[in-house]
């Protein structure tokens, strides 16, 4: 009875995660396929990757569980171990690299202003890569983000401007820093004064919208703190993800011991 509830348990979780993977296959080959964009064209292959994986792993495990194929069973929770070892390492490491940086306050607005050094070193070192940096700035541009922007407060004036509440990257990319002292004209429009500021930023805003304050270094800490949001959203569903894993990696060890055992027991039974 035991063998049969751990195996029947076991098969049916990951027919369900083989049925999952089919659709995030599928993206993958979709997005490989149409994709036209550069952003589009960056995730194919790690969607890709995910899709194939866990079609074979949930193979592995249903036909091991299913059909008692011991040595598949015992490939089956090897790679589940070091799944969930790996789960651990990266939930760790995502609240560790993400504690650190905030934006600051600006004093009578309603947005943050960002700072590049206010992160942690590994996040910086990542995010300022040239080469990584010029795939987030194609990214950034395809999702609209400073069009959309623009768009929303066209028809604002400055004390209602200096009120919105502006994302991360919207503060960062989208307008020049405060201390620049630029003299307003439309959200993404800025003309410079007379002001002198030692921020290096104020130097390569444009009022192109495709150069914007893309190169800024506010602009990579507006993208690394929404990055930071995100990866202690993904550490939090990580962590119910491992509490998952451990249930059925447990299942499938019991499935493991009891299939051993039946092989066992029909290799010592002669008629």
């Amino acid at each position: 009875m035991a063998f049969r509830l751990s195996n029947n348990l076991v098969g049916i979780l990951n027919l369900i995660t083989f049925l999952l993977s089919i659709p995030i296959l599928g993206a993958g080959i979709w997005l490989r396929r149409e994709g036209v964009t550069e952003c589009e064209q960056f995730l194919d292959t790690p969607v890709i990757i995910i899709g194939v994986f866990l079609m074979l792993v949930s193979l592995a495990g249903l036909i091991g569980a299913c059909c008692r194929v011991t040595w598949l069973l015992w490939l089956y929770l090897v790679v589940m171990f070091l799944l969930i070892v790996l789960g651990v390492v990266f939930t760790i490491f995502a609240f560790v690299v993400t504690n650190k940086g905030a934006g600051q306050v600006i004093s009578g607005k309603g947005y943050k202003e960002y700072r590049l050094g206010d992160y942690s070193n590994w996040l910086q070192k990542r995010v300022t890569d040239n080469k990584n940096w010029n795939k987030i700035k194609s990214c950034l541009a395809d999702s609209k983000v400073c069009t959309d922007f623009h768009d929303k407060y066209l028809n604002a004036s400055l004390p209602e401007f200096y009120q919105a509440h502006l994302s991360a990257v919207q503060s960062g990319c989208c307008k020049p820093s405060d201390d620049c002292q630029f003299n307003y004209a439309g959200p993404t429009n800025w003309t410079r004064g007379s002001g002198v500021s030692n921020n290096t930023d104020c130097n390569l805003w444009d009022s192109d919208p495709k150069t914007l304050c893309f190169n800024c270094e506010a602009c990579k800490a507006g993208f690394i703190d929404n990055l930071k949001s995100s990866w202690k959203k993904v550490a939090v569903v990580n962590i119910v993800f491992l509490i998952f894993l451990i249930v059925v990696y447990s299942v499938g060890c019991c499935a493991f011991r009891n299939s051993r055992r039946d092989n066992d027991y029909h290799q010592g039974w002669k008629p």
